[in-house]
């Protein structure tokens, strides 16, 4: 089985800065994509930022030139470094990757449990 394990969350003011982990565990063939949603109260989870697994990144308008993701193949794990918080990012986030399990297999998206961001003014 495959689980995806987030860690880092925390409470900062605002301006402050927090670095989020995710680790894929598994019986795992390859990893895609790799990527952070947020979930907030009251709105759809959106996508925060995604890379590739030949290091492409893609961020959310709201988030580019604050936050950076990044990831160590080596490790099955993905990085999101988050600078100059506003509360505005007050979220539970969540590690998102797509995962092969055996060679010839298709592509599929697992989830981590979410770790919550809260960012007070």
């Amino acid at each position: 089985q495959v689980q995806l394990v987030e860690s880092g969350g925390g409470s900062v003011q605002a301006g402050g800065s927090l670095r989020l982990s995710c680790v894929a565990s598994g019986r795992i063939f390859s990893i895609n994509t790799m990527g952070w949603y947020r979930l907030a109260p009251g709105k759809q989870r959106e996508l925060v930022a995604s890379v590739s697994s030949n290091g492409r990144t893609n961020y959310a308008d709201s988030v580019k030139g604050r936050f950076t993701i990044s990831r160590d193949n080596a490790k099955n794990t993905v990085y999101l470094q988050m600078n100059s918080l506003k509360p505005e990012d007050t979220a539970v986030y969540l590690c998102n990757a797509q995962i092969k399990l055996r060679f010839g297999a298709g592509w599929s998206d697992y989830w981590g449990q979410g770790t919550q961001v809260t960012v007070s003014s």
